[in-house]
């Protein structure tokens, strides 16, 4: 289900040098979180009211995407007050140091990222498991996920409309390419992701954001908020059938090697 969201409307196999082809028209999500990012990338605004959040800059080659979007918008890259990322990998990292220099913002990773991405850019401060950032009508609640790498964050908050509150929550980093024999990038990352996954179980979340677009349908989702009004990003049954697939394929991914032998 999850896998192939947006195959229909985009090729998964889209090229990384015509970054152009993953352009989203950018968009009000839900309450105070918009949607900036590509295709190839999810980046995501909070506007909290006394400043601006920034999720996952993403790619180096998308950054003007990303800029125009946001501008688009109406916001302004100096309200931006924090950059966050999920975890190191080039396509939610890659882009910080930019966006970092357009803003004056302090840039935030998971501790046991903080090596890795250094590759991209040296973050102002390590997020620790149980760590909360406040800022204006907005905390942000942080949990260690690791799995997908070491230092993967996922992130909880509330978010309020018409005069109700409702949970948002992202897998920070759910990926299986880094689960196989050979492409674990730290030792017991299998076991790490099930343990990850047993516990953001245990989190209510209603408006699931998926850390890339086809997580949770977000281009097809934006197309119908966009053209009918329609929004389908408020279901809080998404968030666990999620995360039934993420385990289901490590399931599926050992029980291929096993027949491998």
């Amino acid at each position: 289900m999850f896998r192939n969201i947006g195959a229909g409307k985009r090729d998964l196999s889209f090229r990384q040098d015509r970054p152009w082809e993953g352009k989203m028209t950018p968009f009000k999500l839900f309450s105070n979180v918009y949607y900036v990012g590509t295709y190839q990338a999810c980046c995501y605004l909070i506007d909290t009211g006394d400043g601006l959040i920034m999720i996952d800059p993403g790619y180096k080659n998308t950054a003007y995407l990303v800029v125009n979007s946001v501008r688009d918008l109406g916001f302004n890259f100096k309200d931006i007050k924090y950059i966050i990322c999920t975890h190191w990998h080039y396509d939610h990292s890659e882009a910080t140091a930019a966006f970092k220099d357009l803003s004056g913002a302090t840039t935030m990773i998971g501790e046991n990222d903080f090596e890795r991405a250094k590759e991209y850019f040296t973050a102002d401060k390590v997020i620790k498991d149980g760590d909360a950032l406040t800022l204006g009508n907005t905390t942000i609640k942080f949990m260690e996920t690791p799995g997908h790498t070491k230092g993967t964050i996922s992130f909880f908050f509330d978010v309020k409309e018409d005069g109700k509150t409702y949970r948002a929550g992202s897998f920070g980093g759910a990926g299986a390419n880094k689960l196989g024999k050979n492409t674990q990038e730290f030792e017991g990352a299998r076991v790490a992701y099930r343990n990850s996954i047993a516990r953001l179980r245990k989190e209510k979340v209603d408006l699931f954001i998926g850390n890339h677009s086809w997580n949770n349908g977000t281009y097809e989702k934006s197309i119908k908020l966009l053209e009918t009004g329609e929004n389908t990003f408020l279901d809080s049954t998404l968030w666990q059938k999620f995360l039934d697939f993420c385990e289901g394929r490590l399931d599926n991914l050992e029980k291929a090697e096993a027949q491998q032998g």
